[in-house]
């Protein structure tokens, strides 16, 4: 292998810098919200002066679009490789629910932003939002659709209306990361507790086996080798979402 030119590592440089900058804003905004995150913060956990982060990225808020992109992206690569797995249509919606759950429990930055541009999109203050939408989650949806529809013509699946099916796919774990304050008072347990969320995970997976499957039985065996498979992922200690107001 031929050895790098001047103009080939400045380039190499250049993108390692852009990245660390990015990584630093991606935690900062998830944490304080584009208008609380501080650019001085970003550029010291970057590494960088702040003149050589607006020399990337011009403005704060031109750098707040590239980290959300950033992580959008990954969100939306990370889901289609589910998606287009060599399995069968029900295998795939398991493993699609599995890893919405594990993605709420380990990519925790993305659900934050994406808590906070609604917040502010029904205040008018967002135009990232609705592009997001077209540009991640449209080929998600699309992609979900016409996994449900192909499940059905091959009579794995029950008859079911698509976006019902979505909503018992993945609407289940929003509603028990954002809904923890009030279990946590009505049930008296602590939800985010690993061995409470182990149990919620496996519980998902397992009643989707019975739930959607013509044949139950085949489904609750499909569920088990989907989580035998799939090991619950590491992560740190979780407390919830905290939203922070703009």
């Amino acid at each position: 292998m031929a050895p790098q030119t001047n103009h080939e590592v400045q380039v190499d440089r250049a993108a390692e810098t852009r990245q660390r900058i990015l990584d630093a804003a991606l935690s900062e905004f998830a944490a304080n919200g584009l208008a609380g995150a501080r650019t001085e913060q970003i550029a010291a956990t970057a590494g960088v002066n702040k003149a050589l982060l607006y020399y990337y990225f011009e403005s704060k808020e031109k750098l707040y679009t590239a980290a959300l992109e950033m992580v959008s992206a990954q969100v939306r690569d990370r889901s289609m490789a589910v998606f287009l797995r060599d399995a069968s249509p029900g295998e795939r919606m398991l493993r699609a629910a599995l890893d919405h759950f594990d993605r709420i429990l380990t990519q925790r930055e993305f659900q934050s932003l994406m808590q906070q541009e609604m917040m502010r999109l029904r205040k008018g203050e967002t135009a990232e939002l609705p592009i997001l939408v077209k540009r991640v989650f449209g080929p998600m949806q699309a992609m979900f659709q016409s996994l449900v529809r192909e499940g059905i013509a091959s009579g794995e699946l029950i008859e079911a209306e698509w976006l019902q099916m979505l909503l018992a796919a993945l609407g289940g774990n929003v509603f028990y990361f954002l809904g923890a304050p009030v279990w946590r008072q009505a049930l008296e347990f602590e939800p985010f507790d690993p061995e409470v969320l182990r149990a919620r995970r496996v519980a998902l997976v397992e009643f989707l086996g019975k739930a959607i499957f013509q044949d139950r039985k085949d489904g609750a065996e499909l569920a088990a080798r989907v989580l035998e498979d799939t090991p619950m992922p590491e992560f740190a200690e979780f407390k919830g979402f905290e939203v922070k107001s703009e």
